[in-house]
């Protein structure tokens, strides 16, 4: 039997995630009294052995019961049941947005603010963090995103990694990304932009690609680039890092960002993390062209 025990900050997405759990075959329940962990983990092993499959959510609901949870935990090992713990975080500024939004009060602010009390929770459940197995940050995470991530814990046993690297194109003129770690300029590389045919088009297409990479400095540049990811990221994993904003910036982040910020993300599959990418200002000039063509067509009814 697999038991997995799913944990994590308030706002962090564990309701979402259960509801996945639970459509994947898992048997859930949400919020289960800290004293009947053990028992019920017994009952759903003496149940299915070989392919149950269940899961509790253990958090900052259970109030004071929470300080017994390692008891039972350590009681899990002694008796031989396997389990997992799967926590899921976000940082501070994006659990207060999501508290505003859906107006609800979390477990430990009584009529404080969000912020103490989410201070308080991180302090209460930092426990449950350090013993996990599995951490996934839905920070930047889209509901079908964390999907992913879930399955690749759930279905994909032992082919997870503790880690997310985001692969995040920009254009300078927009500014540098307040959350990347790693910023890479690529404006050394040829322009497209100068090229009238290859203006209106963006990294996605195979002549701006072809013309980025054409003097084999992009390459070049591209191998250096991975061989200095795969140095650096078991280095943030020691550190206890799990989550990785890779920026690659050129002028208008549209045609040589965009180029290297996909190789670099096809290149990053065959390593064991998870990898996302994001074109943050491909779209942008089309946008704002619509935007003002559209004024100009009501300015000329008007």
């Amino acid at each position: 039997m697999r038991f997995l025990i799913l944990s994590g900050m308030s706002g962090a997405g564990k309701s979402t995630a259960l509801n996945m759990l639970e459509d994947i075959g898992f048997y859930c329940v949400d919020n289960l009294p800290i004293e009947l962990l053990v028992e019920f983990a017994q009952k759903a092993k003496e149940k299915n052995p070989d392919r149950g499959q269940a899961a509790v959510t253990v958090d900052i609901r259970s109030g004071n019961q929470l300080a017994g949870l390692s008891n039972q935990l350590d009681e899990l090992s002694g008796k031989g049941i396997a389990y997992e713990i799967l926590f899921l975080d976000a940082d501070d500024t994006t659990l207060i947005k999501r508290y505003k939004e859906t107006r609800r009060k979390h477990p430990l602010t009584g009529e404080g603010r969000v912020e103490s009390g989410i201070l308080r929770e991180r302090e209460m459940i930092g426990f449950i963090k350090q013993r996990a197995d599995y951490i996934i940050d839905t920070t930047s995470l889209l509901t079908r995103e964390l999907k992913q991530e879930v399955e690749k814990v759930c279905v994909k046993a032992g082919q997870y990694a503790n880690f997310i690297v985001t692969i995040l194109s920009f254009g300078f003129k927009y500014g540098i990304p307040v959350d990347a770690d790693l910023v890479f300029d690529v404006r050394f590389l040829p322009n497209p932009y100068y090229d009238l045919k290859l203006r209106p088009m963006t990294g996605d297409d195979l002549p701006v690609q072809q013309y980025v990479m054409k003097n084999g400095m992009g390459d070049q540049f591209l191998k250096k680039l991975c061989d200095m990811l795969e140095f650096l990221i078991p280095q943030y994993l020691d550190e206890g890092k799990y989550r990785l904003v890779v920026g690659i910036g050129c002028t208008g982040g549209r045609h040589r960002s965009v180029t290297i910020a996909n190789a670099l993300y096809q290149q990053m599959q065959s390593l064991p993390y998870s990898v996302r990418l994001e074109h943050r200002d491909m779209r942008r000039n089309i946008m704002q062209k619509n935007l003002t063509d559209e004024a100009q067509s009501e300015k000329e009814k008007g």
